[in-house]
């Protein structure tokens, strides 16, 4: 390693995705001599900031869903409105030149706020040396060693790949990246796994003109969802033309010259589809490949995620991890917050993440987002509930915009009055989602839900809605009878 100061930091973060570069940014905020690496590369191998999220994931993937909703709406809803257009034209080409263009957008957004915050930025695989070293490795192979005080692994995670059965071959059996990648609509689509990216991509190619099969092995879908929400979503997208079978068992994947074969246990019977193209969406692993971990002593569980502490410590002095790599939950607003938070830790305040008060969202039309708890998991929890929801189909904005599908639902305590979870399908709920985030952090009870005034008309009525009819006081939708 160089002795000089270029080479000396007081924190180099392995991974500018999510995790990684807003920790970095807080910490030149923060006054210290920040680095960070990643080891990203496009497909036209130019080297990027913000990971999988801002390259082949959250970022594109949401460029596409809006794409292809409205070209779905310019085909089925235009109309109804008064707007002839005829029959839409797809030109796939410059929807996808628009998708990377949003990318790209947002991923040179990273470099410039390194130059703004006087941020270090490296493009190149970092590895843990021990000591407080980390050794850079560019693409074009030239070796430089860092020393800093601080280290922190972000380096996210990949798509599990199911290598005996359905190994990606970057053509007919791609992971979630591929599958954002296609230059034509396949006429059949399938797709492994009814998760959140599943049902996403689905949507995207479905809305496009792809007849789409979701393979699900469990026997319920969306279980992390509250179970009235999870049933009317399989209703809503179910009518939309999605064909999801659940409790089926993908067994065997065979490829032919130009079509993909699977094989699959349903109900006790053994059944066979033919695809175009099959996208492999069963979850993410871990991303340490050639970290150095041993090396450096940082210890990881038994499905290679980082282990560490409450404070994001890992086994080996001076060194954390934060995001997707130490697991539970990935989400990238998890990840921001973790490494914001782990930096605050090492200036010495006090700062956490409120773990209870996580927001989840699926980018489908309607979208789904919610945050703590589910009816079925406050009961599992001990807790005594009182449940209140309402539909969208009683509010005038949801009518005005075409979207009256779905509804929100409170469930609270009912010895407390606390909110405890707000679930919610319809439109724009990933914002409306925000409130019920902030009711759950300042432990808000459904009285002071309630008795806080929302505009009208705005969607956020059926929130405030849906509040109200935890105690039979809705005004604009039927109270249940208690």
């Amino acid at each position: 390693m160089s002795d000089s100061p270029e080479a000396s930091f007081d924190l180099i973060v392995i991974g500018g995705g999510p995790a990684g570069y807003p920790a970095a940014i807080r910490a030149a905020q923060l006054g210290m001599k920040a680095l960070c690496i990643d080891s990203w590369l496009n497909r036209d191998n130019t080297p990027s900031f913000g990971g999988t999220c801002l390259n082949a994931g959250c970022i594109p993937s949401k460029a596409l869903l809006e794409s292809s909703e409205l070209f779905h709406k310019a085909g089925h809803e235009f109309a109804i409105h008064g707007i002839g257009v005829g029959t839409p034209v797809l030109d796939l080409k410059k929807m996808q030149e628009r998708k990377m263009a949003v990318s790209k957008a947002n991923s040179g957004g990273v470099k410039l706020l390194f130059q703004a915050n006087k941020v270090t930025g490296v493009f190149g695989h970092g590895e843990l040396l021990g000591n407080g070293q980390v050794k850079v490795t560019t693409h074009d192979g030239v070796a430089t060693t860092y020393k800093a005080k601080h280290i922190l692994i972000a380096t996210g995670s990949a798509p599990v790949e199911l290598k005996k059965i359905a190994p990606f071959d970057g053509d007919k059996i791609v992971d979630s990246w591929g599958a954002l990648d296609f230059s034509a609509v396949p006429e059949r689509l399938g797709i492994i796994g009814a998760g959140v990216i599943g049902v996403e991509l689905g949507s995207v190619w479905s809305r496009l003109g792809a007849k789409t099969v979701i393979l699900e092995a469990l026997p319920g879908f969306l279980p992390m969802v509250d179970a009235a929400i999870s049933k009317e979503a399989l209703r809503q997208f179910t009518k939309q033309g999605l064909d999801i079978r659940l409790g089926a068992k993908v067994s065997a994947v065979a490829k032919g010259k130009t079509d993909v074969t699977v094989t699959y246990e349903q109900d006790g019977e053994t059944k066979k589809e033919t695809f175009d193209k099959l996208i492999v969406a069963v979850g993410r692993r871990p991303f340490t490949d050639k970290l150095g971990a041993d090396v450096a002593g940082v210890a990881l569980d038994e499905r290679g995620f980082v282990k560490i502490d409450k404070n994001y410590k890992t086994s080996a002095a001076g060194i954390y991890a934060v995001g997707d790599v130490t697991g539970g939950v990935m989400l990238a607003h998890k990840a921001i917050e973790e490494g914001v938070v782990l930096i605050e830790q090492l200036h010495g305040e006090k700062s956490e993440v409120n773990y209870n008060a996580i927001p989840s969202v699926i980018y489908t039309n309607p979208e789904i987002a919610w945050v703590g708890l589910s009816e079925e998991q406050a009961k599992a929890a001990g807790h005594e509930v009182k449940v209140g929801s309402s539909p969208f189909a009683a509010n005038g904005r949801a009518r005005a915009l075409e979207s009256i599908a779905g509804q929100v639902k409170f469930v609270s305590d009912a010895k407390t009055d606390r909110v405890l979870g707000v679930h919610m399908i319809g439109p724009y709920v990933s914002e409306l989602c925000a409130e019920a985030v902030l009711a759950l952090e300042f432990a808000a009870t459904t009285q002071d839900i309630q008795m806080t005034m929302h505009g009208h008309p705005t969607l956020s009525e059926t929130f405030h809605e849906a509040a109200l009819a935890v105690d039979g006081h809705a005004i604009h939708s039927a109270n249940k009878k208690r």
